[in-house]
């Protein structure tokens, strides 16, 4: 399952995202169960995160028809598919896997703080989704171009999914976070950067325990902030404004300062996708001003810059 970063980056073509090696200009087209199988698909991917990551029953004939049509089926879902004896016995007949990749059966430690040898950057958010997978992914090819040693750490489902290893860290129990995360980037060359795919917000109520365990453990030297362009609340909860960039800043910095007192920000990571280019283009710049750090959407702009401070 393992790939390279270059494999998985995106090609833009009008305006739209296509997967390298997709030959249509207006998207790539979808396919039944049955034609990906006949082109040669060897793996069913349960492709989305609901809140709670349940999986819905409705889904299960599509799951039973991609087993019968000789795939393997992964999910990154909370609820496992082993769970589902129907699932079980119809893969066994079919002799395919079932690949609950949210469930990985590690034996981890609590967290130490010790320093490690090697350098690491972690990308962390005003909110969930704000691009944060995306900032990593792109930061770590942008280094490889520049033949700097550089790893992407997953520690998300999707992540995993693209990197072919990792830690779902929202499946690690509490005590454990920290842990996983120094197992996750351990001591390297000195040179070496991790690249850790950050999870949640600090100021997220649902989910800043992850965020605060993944800050201990990854010891990062440099932050990343990922933020996205006119959101009005953090995700799934209307009630709860979005901090400011200073406000997550600072929190980030002090909460790091635990594990590493020489922790700096590296730059600006922004989802942009809600406005046009040019606009885009002239937050980013007076952004970059007030805070003095570079600001790009790693999507619409070159990346290299915030790897100008590292």
């Amino acid at each position: 399952m393992a790939r390279s970063v270059a494999d998985w980056r995106a090609q833009k073509c009008l305006g739209e995202y296509r997967l390298p090696g997709c030959e249509v200009t207006t998207g790539c087209p979808s396919l039944s169960i049955a034609q990906a199988a006949e082109r040669g698909a060897k793996s069913f991917i349960l492709g989305f995160a609901n809140s709670g990551g349940h999986l819905d029953e409705r889904y299960l004939p599509h799951i039973i028809e991609a087993i019968e049509s000789g795939m393997d089926v992964v999910s990154g879902l909370h609820d496992k598919l082993t769970n589902y004896p129907e699932l079980v016995k119809k893969a066994e007949i079919a002799g395919v896997r079932l690949i609950d990749i949210r469930h990985p059966a590690l034996r981890l430690s609590t967290g130490t703080g010790k320093k490690r040898t090697g350098k690491r950057l972690l990308t962390v958010g005003t909110d969930c989704s704000v691009g944060k997978m995306y900032t990593s992914l792109s930061l770590t090819q942008a280094m490889a171009e520049q033949g700097r040693q550089a790893t992407f750490r997953a520690t998300g489902q999707s992540g995993i999914l693209v990197a072919g290893e990792g830690i779902p860290i929202d499946c690690v129990v509490a005590d454990f976070i920290s842990g996983a995360a120094e197992s996750l980037s351990p001591d390297n060359d000195p040179a070496h950067w991790d690249i850790i795919e950050g999870q949640g917000s600090l100021f997220h109520p649902a989910f800043a325990g992850v965020s605060l365990g993944l800050l201990h453990g990854s010891q990062p030297d440099a932050l990343a902030i990922c933020h996205a362009l006119n959101r009005s609340h953090m995700r799934g909860l209307p009630h709860v404004p979005q901090p400011s960039l200073s406000a997550t800043i600072n929190a980030n910095l002090e909460a790091a300062r635990l594990t590493n007192p020489d922790v700096y920000v590296a730059g600006i990571a922004v989802n942009t996708s809600a406005v046009k280019e040019d606009e885009a283009t002239a937050w980013c710049r007076k952004t970059s001003d007030s805070f003095g750090l570079p600001c790009v959407d790693p999507v619409r702009h070159d990346v290299s810059v915030l790897l100008e401070r590292l």
